[in-house]
């Protein structure tokens, strides 16, 4: 039987709202409880400045322990001062990280930028598990430089390394202005996605599909939503996805103990 996977994708904006510019992790959990999801890849997750709570509050820590996902990797991107504190990409999970690993994107010149990577085990019958790759990337604001990171993501040794079979998600802010990164680059190289780019910025007006998902090997979208209620256009400045997958079960010598 295959395996139900919910996983979401938000960029939570330092639990600032986009339009109240209001910091409340407490929304930002809420919405997040709501969505239920088995696997959360955020963007902009922040921690250690006095906006935030001061030295040593944790966004990865506050939100993971308010959904109840143990399972968690962080990494910082971007770093200001004592006051705003510093920002980064985080995977929270229901299901053991058994790695994971910085995959730095940076060009020079510009921000920096990066995808955390995260290899999940996913329980199958009689005490075995299935692998799930998990990439979590927040792109840069140019055109070239977007190209650019792409390829230098599909480059690296360890998506070289990924058999095309291996279940794997690549999802987040892409920053895809004109929605066309995923036809460019990610199908040439065996990613599926919608058919349609979904709109998720700014959160309450949305025009452009920012935000995306997609999946390569033993998986398959069931359903991907743009998640638009009443707390998600405030909550934020982008809009979460939402994505039902189906991991089809182990092939043989495809199972872990």
């Amino acid at each position: 039987m295959p395996l139900t996977v919910r996983v979401a994708s938000w960029n939570v904006h330092k639990c600032t709202g986009g339009l109240d510019r209001r910091h409340d992790p407490a929304r930002t959990a809420a919405v997040l409880a709501a969505l239920d999801a088995d696997v959360v890849l955020l963007q902009e997750v922040a921690q250690n400045g006095r906006w935030y709570g001061g030295h040593g509050t944790r966004q990865v820590d506050v939100l993971g322990d308010a959904l109840g996902l143990p399972h968690r990797s962080y990494v910082v991107n971007v770093r200001f001062g004592p006051r705003r504190g510093e920002y980064g990409n985080a995977i929270l999970s229901r299901h053991a990280i058994a790695t994971s690993e910085n995959i730095d994107l940076t060009l020079s010149g510009r921000k920096s930028r990066s995808v955390l990577h995260a290899e999940l085990r996913l329980p199958v019958a009689a005490g075995h598990t299935r692998t799930l790759h998990v990439f979590n990337l927040h792109l840069g604001l140019g055109e070239r430089e977007r190209l650019e990171q792409l390829r230098r993501f599909l480059a690296n040794h360890t998506v070289q390394h990924i058999q095309h079979r291996t279940p794997t998600i690549v999802a987040g802010d892409f920053n895809d202005v004109w929605g066309t990164l995923g036809k460019k680059v990610l199908e040439p190289a065996g990613f599926r996605g919608p058919s349609r780019p979904l709109r998720t910025f700014p959160a309450w007006a949305p025009v452009r599909a920012l935000d995306s998902l997609r999946v390569r090997g033993d998986v398959q979208v069931v359903r991907l939503d743009r998640v638009r209620t009443r707390l998600t256009r405030v909550a934020s400045d982008h809009l979460p996805l939402l994505a039902e997958l189906q991991v089809a079960p182990p092939h043989g010598d495809d199972a872990t103990a």
